[in-house]
């Protein structure tokens, strides 16, 4: 009796530490932006799906401070993914501008969508090209933020200084805030459009959007191959009903190289699988597609990542 009862005990043990394997996830924290910018929405929306669709995995979109900080804490393993512009994760990974060590565990999973440049003014402020931002009162962004990066570029291409204007370093939504005080003629966001903290200003006041000239945007894309030539098209927000010709960047979904490479495969591979289902999370969402998922790398790709694309024809850039 006390064998059978032994044995009987042993085999609850094992059923116990089976059952218990099987149900073991892993806890992957992806890191996204302000809830006043696109970033948060998207990144909601991609934890979401791949927590469904993989039962061992458990991954939360956590609200963050945008592609620098998401830089700094995947460069020091202190979160496994975020989402960053390119041309910050190149600066990055090389220790350049704002960072003062490479790093280089800096890893891509998938482009994903264009992020403009998005120069706001208000109707009236006598603001129609990027050279007219000379005594303004302007918001570059956030100190050290890719959006001071990205702007910095810009006003070295254009020969304008900060002294040039009256400027101060403001976040997305702080930004927007200051123009519904009346404390800003022009503000600088980069983003996926619509952004929700500029839709939110468009129905309080009569805001534009800054246009960037071809022979301007010629010499930034030149200088700076990060940059692409795009536009923001009308109607985007309320009372903009023209074509706003301006810069963009890439939105990359990064993650640290310490990531198992099957984990990142079965990821990036559940994605991709099920991208149609963020369709409905954000507009910027329709620009995700498997032709594209490597244009604009600016890191090397994950090996998880590049299994996966190496299976579905998508070349994957050598990078080092």
């Amino acid at each position: 009796m006390r064998k059978f009862l032994t044995a009987l005990m042993v085999v609850g043990v094992l059923v116990m530490s089976v059952a218990g394997a099987a149900s073991a996830k892993t806890f992957v924290s992806l890191a996204t932006g302000g809830t006043g910018g696109t970033y948060y929405p998207v990144g909601g929306g991609l934890a979401d799906l791949i927590s469904r669709h993989l039962p061992d995995v458990q991954m939360t979109g956590e609200t963050g401070n945008a592609s620098v900080a998401n830089l700094n804490l995947i460069g020091t393993h202190e979160i496994e993914m975020a989402f960053v512009q390119n041309d910050v994760a190149y600066w990055a990974y090389n220790g350049e501008r704002m960072f003062k060590t490479p790093y280089k565990n800096i890893r891509l999973v998938a482009s994903l969508y264009p992020e403009h440049i998005q120069c706001i003014t208000l109707k009236g402020s006598g603001v129609k090209d990027i050279m007219d931002i000379k005594g303004k009162r302007v918001s570059v962004g956030a100190p050290g933020s890719g959006v001071q990066g990205d702007v910095s570029a810009i006003l070295q291409v254009a020969g304008i200084k900060y002294a040039d204007m009256n400027t101060d370093f403001l976040d997305f939504n702080n930004t927007t805030q200051r123009f519904k005080d009346g404390q800003l003629d022009v503000g600088f966001v980069t983003a996926g459009y619509p952004t929700s903290s500029i839709m939110d200003l468009a129905t309080l006041h009569d805001i534009d959007l800054v246009s960037f000239s071809d022979e301007f945007m010629a010499e930034l894309t030149e200088t700076f191959s990060y940059f692409v030539k795009s536009s923001i098209p009308a109607g985007t927000y309320n009372g903009v009903d023209h074509d706003t010709p301006t810069p963009a960047v890439m939105a990359m979904w990064v993650c640290d190289a310490d990531l198992p490479e099957d984990l990142i495969y079965r990821i990036t591979k559940t994605f991709w699988e099920n991208v149609e289902e963020m369709h409905k999370v954000h507009s910027k969402c329709k620009l995700f597609t498997l032709d594209t998922a490597t244009a604009g790398a600016s890191v090397p790709v994950h090996p998880g990542a590049a299994k996966f694309y190496k299976e579905a024809g998508i070349p994957v850039p050598d990078l080092k």
